[in-house]
């Protein structure tokens, strides 16, 4: 089993760069596109890759307002949202996007005792409490990041 977990030793020569879209494949989760948000270049690195190996699109913010900017631009289906982060957390990342009128389902990514709890203040659609399985993560993309949903 993988777990993914902040801080796991993630090669930092990787070729998937951040903010560039990858994905490889065709079907339904090519059309999901997922905005990965968090503070942690390994847990950035380690979960777009894995997406990205399942054939979502998917694009990596380090920080709140880098993943504002995604959002607006790349109009993502799915934002797995880290809480803890410096300058602009989870909490300020939710508001800016239900102000600015998106309906883009959030989930929770945390390693916190109150994953769930956080995803309920901020509306989230569910969470992820790190570290998480692989068929955990793999899960939850295909419950919310569906086209269908309205966005």
């Amino acid at each position: 089993m993988i777990h993914v977990w902040s801080g796991a030793g993630a090669d930092r020569d990787s070729d998937l760069s951040r903010n560039r879209a990858v994905g490889n494949g065709g079907g339904d989760r090519a059309a999901t596109r997922v905005l990965v948000v968090d503070d942690d270049p390994s847990i950035l690195d380690t979960v777009t890759s894995i997406l990205a190996t399942e054939g979502y699109q998917v694009k990596s913010a380090g920080g709140g307002e880098e993943a504002l900017a995604l959002v607006a631009a790349w109009r993502p289906t799915l934002v797995l949202l880290d809480m803890r982060m410096p300058l602009m957390d989870g909490w300020a990342v939710a508001k800016a996007m239900r102000e600015a009128g998106s309906k883009v389902p959030i989930v929770v990514m945390t390693a916190a005792e109150n994953a769930k709890r956080w995803a309920e203040e901020i509306d989230a659609a569910g969470h992820l409490a790190k570290p998480f399985e692989l068929d955990e993560l793999l899960a939850c993309v295909e419950k919310y990041g569906s086209r269908d949903r309205k966005n």
